[in-house]
């Protein structure tokens, strides 16, 4: 069974989109739609900006969803997915790619997604870390038993968890974390604590921007980051999203049940390979790739 899967913030880079922009009429007629609907030259920024500029949150989301989307149309008749599945961002694109939602209704949530997000990290000193080599119970239970705010936000694969909370907090637990063992603690180079109670200020804009969308019946289930769980019906993948704000990202539990369910075959959509490592990670027997 075919699965395609779509990264989140982190996997943008210089240049990204340009091959695909080159590549047919089709695509940069979307890149030139998506500039219009944001109101600057996104593909400007994507094609020709540096690292600092790809790396602010308003522009990062709708680079890497435009990217994703690009790629998904210039596969998109040679195959059809049975599963979706996107780690953070990447279940908005999701959503597209299983006709959920349209490329220009999915690009007006991000950036409003993004904008919000943006601002919620102005609000709340946030940071993030990686903690690589240990088990995600004991990452778990070190963040609960912990004297501060901090919590496991992104189940990545097995032996990759990544903690969110506020920033000296982050910094403090991640020296727990190498007295435990961890092969590394590494602090992330992110504005804020993503998937954690510092991103609520967020929750209202994305409600109301995912309330005023037009969802349409998905022709194959997602598998949503909040639950790990497949989804269909459209009201729970609505809450499902803007839960997804606050609630840790379960990459490795939704690869776990898709493989479960009969995924066999992982096509990753989008800019780098992030997914398709942590995909073998969890499991080494299935087939993943690059769609580009």
């Amino acid at each position: 069974m075919n699965v395609f899967i779509f990264p989140g913030q982190g996997a943008q880079f210089p240049g990204m989109g340009l091959e695909a922009y080159k590549s047919s009429d089709k695509i940069k007629s979307l890149f030139n739609e998506a500039d219009e609907i944001l109101g600057f030259k996104l593909s400007k920024v994507m094609f020709e900006g540096t690292e600092d500029e790809l790396k602010q949150t308003k522009v990062t989301q709708p680079a890497i969803f435009l990217h994703s989307i690009a790629e998904l149309y210039l596969k998109n008749n040679e195959s059809t997915p049975d599963f979706v599945a996107g780690h953070s961002l990447g279940e908005f694109s999701a959503l597209v790619a299983n006709q959920t939602m349209s490329f220009a209704d999915g690009l007006k949530i991000v950036s409003i997604r993004a904008k919000a997000m943006q601002k919620a990290c102005e609000n709340n000193k946030g940071g993030m870390a990686a903690i690589l080599g240990l088990d995600d119970k004991t990452i778990e239970k070190t963040c609960e038993n912990f004297n501060g705010y901090v919590i496991a936000a992104n189940f990545n694969c097995p032996g990759q968890v990544v903690i969110s909370g506020n920033f000296d907090d982050v910094k403090l637990i991640c020296e727990k974390f190498s007295e435990l063992g961890a092969r590394r603690s590494l602090l992330l180079p992110v504005s804020g604590a993503f998937h954690s109670e510092l991103m609520n200020d967020a929750k209202a804009e994305l409600s109301e921007a995912i309330n005023n969308v037009s969802f349409q019946n998905p022709i194959c289930p997602i598998y949503q980051n909040v639950n790990g769980s497949p989804e269909i019906e459209l009201e729970k993948i609505k809450i499902n999203l803007i839960n997804q704000l606050t609630f840790p990202v379960k990459w490795t539990q939704s690869v776990k049940n898709m493989i479960n369910d009969g995924a066999n075959n992982f096509t990753e959509f989008g800019p780098g390979k992030v997914l398709c490592g942590l995909v073998k990670k969890v499991d080494r027997e299935v087939n993943v790739q690059s769609a580009f």
